[in-house]
């Protein structure tokens, strides 16, 4: 059955317009009156629907009955990751949030290829943010996980590591435990921060500075993998036992 986001108060019986996108993607499937859907507006399980009325422009639903089934991690982790290629962090988003991420906070590192400021940023958070959203439909999560907005990775060290739980770094050229027993021996329900680098990895002045501010290296193996790829990795090992 389609899924989709809908941002709104949900409610047993009623009917309301679906936003433009989700509307667009009911007629791209050329669904007609009486069809079945599924809604959900990220505060906690999920709606059945039936298409009411369509337009050229609009569709109406009306809701049916709410499930409260969550497919969520046991354990909440959330990604610190450096900004990288545009279409690899967007491929980053929508696999992280397949498996489960908790939120994304993106990082502007010494080593980092993309950059973003003013209303370029502006626009791009909006598209990372829809990104979480579509992998949420595809996957079944009625949670979206957060995209923050992007921060230097000085200032987010200086903020003290907001999220609750030990701050994971991935790094290859430290003393390391290996994350796969790090997690083994973290309680399976306590949230945790992963830390990741840019293309080329952190600079060693910025991969002190994190140490410093309490983030503990931890290793994936001898292998060097991609800045994309390692988070998914790290991701895996944390919550897929």
């Amino acid at each position: 059955m389609p899924r989709f986001h809908v941002p709104l108060p949900l409610s047993p019986g009623a009917r309301l317009e679906l936003p433009a996108g989700a509307a667009r993607h009911v007629q791209v499937l050329r669904l007609q009156p009486g069809a079945s859907i599924t809604l959900f507006n990220g505060e906690g399980g999920e709606w059945t629907a039936s298409v009411a009325r369509m337009t050229r422009s609009a569709v109406e639903v009306t809701l049916q009955a709410h499930d409260a089934v969550e497919r969520e991690a046991p354990r909440a982790v959330h990604l610190a990751v450096a900004l990288m290629a545009a279409e690899r962090l967007d491929w980053l988003i929508e696999k992280a949030t397949e498996l489960g991420a908790a939120g994304f906070i993106p990082l502007l590192a010494e080593r980092s290829s993309l950059r973003l400021t003013g209303e370029r940023a502006a626009r791009k958070l909006a598209h990372w943010r829809a990104v979480a959203v579509a992998a949420c439909e595809q996957s079944g999560r009625n949670r979206v996980p957060d995209v923050a907005e992007p921060v230097a990775l000085p200032d987010w060290l200086a903020a003290g590591l907001p999220h609750t739980g030990p701050c994971w770094m991935l790094a290859l050229d430290a003393p390391s435990q290996p994350l796969a027993e790090a997690a083994a021996a973290w309680p399976a329900d306590a949230p945790l921060t992963l830390l990741s680098g840019p293309e080329g990895g952190f600079s060693p002045q910025e991969a002190a500075a994190a140490r410093a501010a309490g983030c503990t290296p931890v290793s994936l193996g001898a292998r060097v993998l991609r800045a994309e790829t390692a988070p998914l990795a790290a991701l895996a090992t944390a919550l897929l036992r």
